[in-house]
């Protein structure tokens, strides 16, 4: 694949993160459950961070994108268990 199609994934990975993180910080003054999205939140932080400075630097790596996309899927497919678990067992 070429580097223009690493770019464009890194960005979206990195729009993605932003609007995650964004979209729980709303649910959290919704009253939501403040630890377990909190947790939740915490990839996507750190997805950001590793994103913007790739793209700040022009130093694309598709081992990132691998491992971003495959942190992605895996909470949004995993996230309504992890967030009950974590209430349930983590802070109770």
């Amino acid at each position: 694949m070429s580097h223009r199609n690493l770019v464009i994934l890194t960005k979206i990975i990195l729009f993605y993160s932003l609007f995650f993180i964004f979209m729980k910080t709303v649910i959290l003054f919704q009253g939501a459950w403040l630890i377990p999205n909190l947790v939740l939140m915490l990839p996507f932080v750190i997805l950001t961070f590793l994103a913007w400075r790739q793209v700040k630097t022009e130093n694309y790596s598709w081992f990132f994108v691998a491992i971003g996309a495959a942190t992605i899927i895996l909470i949004r497919v995993y996230e309504t268990e992890l967030a009950f678990w974590i209430q349930q067992h983590v802070i109770s």
